[in-house]
């Protein structure tokens, strides 16, 4: 494959400052594999002045290079360690320190598993990929990693939207990344998902282009951020129906925004642009059977504090059913809280198979034509906070919520402001200003429309960050 100029053109028609990974040829290991390296470092340095780019991947998927022929006899993650540290070296003496870049630019491994190879992050630190002493100057920026719920080819089991759904199989699924993850944590550099997909390679129409995928991406974002990932990037192409949207004319539909956009969407609002956000998994006792799998909970921190708390009710509501199921969850805090509201986003759509009308936090990125958020509707929707220090708001089936105390998503920091004065604005509140129209109560509004309504508490027994602990318990009330 030869590259030009406009290869490089197109990459640096992203928006100026955009945060870019850059991969780098591994493969390829003819007599001139030190010059083509070098030369596409220097290339996408010198010639994409509107990227930052903040790291360089060297190889992709380096655990399937046999499979796919690029390597023979030995090749593993020792000798994988060698070649990557033979050609980190070489950028850096022949290209990045001449920019006054430090070496350490790069990031390992990129592989799409660890599971039965010595690709881990244990084997390959102990390889030596990074130098154990202060005094040395590693290459590694960190490690990077790719995982896919779901793979055509290779996952041996017929997916359906519900399995999807069922959020216990995402943690089932992740697992051997998980024990990456600790791994990762026992080094002095952040752990990465830099390709990610629902269902790959190309998604799978009805299953991967529902909404039932946003609430999938939530959970995911909020899964992986508890556990200690720094960063995830979703695996996107034209043709892919897992995109989070379609740029072309394509499978009988003009460009649009797809479901799965609105989770991330949903999730970046959530945590700000700040990076300082802290994600905790809250935990979920005594829950009935039906609803065991699919519901979740998350505590959001910023600077320390409670900022929100996140609802992911997945269980399965298709667009046809007239009545759809619920739950009415119930906050606990502090009595001092006693008095003050509790703001609602909500993330959610006709149903779990649908593919269009869906909204965050009131807003839609569908109804402009080009992916520009339009506020659709700007009423607030809110929980007061009795004298016991508790707030009730409902979540239907297939639908997620996320409580804010003191100020909503898109007008201020969330739970917690009041005891912060020099707390700025939430800078991912940029998406659409929440309305200052009168609210309306969720909970009286679900029980308008007839859903069938199950109960549990959110317990906190502080708002303090090491303090803080939550449980949550069903109580299915028979309406």
């Amino acid at each position: 494959m030869l590259i030009g100029p406009r290869f490089f053109e197109a990459a640096n028609r992203l928006p100026k400052g955009t945060t870019v990974t850059w991969g780098l040829n591994m493969a390829y290991e003819q007599n001139d594999y030190i010059e083509r390296i070098t030369t596409m470092a220097q290339k996408a340095l010198s010639r994409c002045p509107n990227l930052k780019i903040t790291a360089f991947e060297i190889g992709n998927e380096p655990d399937l290079y046999t499979k796919n022929g690029f390597r023979a006899g030995d090749w593993g993650g020792k000798v994988y360690t060698r070649q990557w540290l033979d050609r980190a070296s070489a950028i850096h003496q022949q290209v990045l320190r001449h920019r006054g870049i430090h070496s350490n630019l790069f990031e390992a491994a990129a592989t799409a598993s660890t599971i039965g190879n010595d690709f881990q992050i244990v084997d390959l630190a102990g390889f030596g990929i990074y130098p154990k002493a202060s005094t040395s100057t590693p290459c590694l920026r960190g490690w990077n990693q790719h995982d896919y719920y779901y793979f055509i080819g290779i996952s041996e089991y017929p997916l359906t939207l519900k399995h999807i759904m069922k959020l216990r199989t995402t943690e089932d699924q992740f697992t051997a990344w998980a024990a990456q993850v600790q791994q990762a944590r026992q080094t002095p550099f952040p752990y990465s998902l830099r390709e990610v997909g629902l269902v790959g390679p190309l998604g799978v129409a009805g299953l991967s282009d529902v909404f039932g995928a946003a609430l999938w991406t939530l959970n995911f974002l909020l899964y992986t951020a508890s556990l200690g990932v720094a960063s995830v990037q979703f695996h996107m192409t034209d043709n892919s129906n897992a995109s989070a949207w379609q740029p072309v004319p394509m499978y009988g539909r003009q460009p649009h925004v797809r479901p799965l956009y609105y989770g991330v969407a949903a999730f970046d609002q959530v945590i700000g642009r700040s990076c300082a956000a802290q994600v905790s998994r809250c935990a979920i006792a005594e829950v009935p059977a039906a609803y065991r799998d699919f519901v979740r909970a998350y505590s959001v921190y910023q600077q320390g504090q409670l900022a929100s708390v996140v609802v992911i009710n997945a269980k399965m509501a298709n667009s046809s059913q007239v009545k759809k199921d619920g739950v009415v969850v119930q906050l606990q805090l502090s009595t001092a809280a006693a008095g003050q509201t509790v703001y609602l986003s909500y993330l959610t759509s006709k149903g779990a198979d649908a593919t269009a009308n869906t909204t965050w936090n009131g807003i839609s990125f569908e109804r402009s034509g080009d992916g520009t958020p339009t506020q659709v509707s700007a009423a607030e929707q809110t929980a007061q906070v009795a004298d016991d220090g508790t707030a009730s708001f409902s979540v239907r089936d297939s639908e997620a919520v996320v409580a804010s105390l003191g100020r909503g998503l898109g007008s201020g920091a969330g739970m917690g402001a009041s005891s912060h004065p020099g707390t700025t604005r939430n800078e991912a509140d940029y998406l659409c200003p929440s309305g200052s129209l009168p609210g309306t109560n969720n909970a009286e509004a679900m029980d308008r429309s007839g859903v069938v309504q199950h109960s549990f508490p959110i317990v906190s027994s502080s708002l303090c960050l090491l303090s803080i602990s939550f449980s949550l318990v069903f109580e299915v009330l028979m309406l």
